[in-house]
């Protein structure tokens, strides 16, 4: 699946730079006790037109509540460069198309995140969740304590 088309208005971006290994970014993506530090967990066997259920657990850190699980989709998956996912987003049937893209920058990982944004939500809200939890994977990665939601809320 195509990246989301960025003239539509509609993509949100975020990008990181980790000092670690490409390997160790992917694993921390794609392995659920490792997503599990920063994000949440998932059962299934994850590849491209395959689910996994995926049930977010870092929200507790930010006073919220473990979500109930979801089928994600996975379009594309290859390691150790490309994440597509679809998660569902409510009972409308409206779906988050989630894109990570990683790639070497030197010893370490750059890292893109897109979402394609869904009406009703504030791209400066989905922006800040997701500058949060790239955060809480850094923090992850080199086992530092997790960055507060409250550096992060809107308003």
């Amino acid at each position: 699946m195509a990246p989301p088309d960025p003239d539509d208005g509609r993509l949100l971006t975020v990008r990181r730079s980790y000092p670690d290994p490409i390997d160790d970014v992917w694993a921390a993506f794609t392995d659920s006790a490792r997503l599990a530090r920063w994000f949440g967990t998932y059962t299934g066997t994850g590849r491209p037109g395959g689910t996994v259920e995926l049930t977010i657990t870092g929200e507790v850190d930010a006073g919220g509540a473990v979500a109930d699980p979801v089928t994600v989709t996975i379009h594309e998956c290859a390691a150790p460069h490309r994440l597509v996912v679809e998660v569902p987003e409510g009972a409308d049937g409206q779906t988050w198309l989630l894109d990570v893209t990683l790639g070497p920058a030197g010893e370490g990982t750059d890292l893109v995140f897109r979402q394609r944004l869904i009406p009703g939500l504030d791209p400066a809200d989905v922006e800040a969740g997701w500058s949060w939890y790239l955060d809480r994977l850094g923090a992850s990665l080199h086992g530092t304590a997790m960055p507060d939601w409250s550096a992060y809320a809107p308003g």
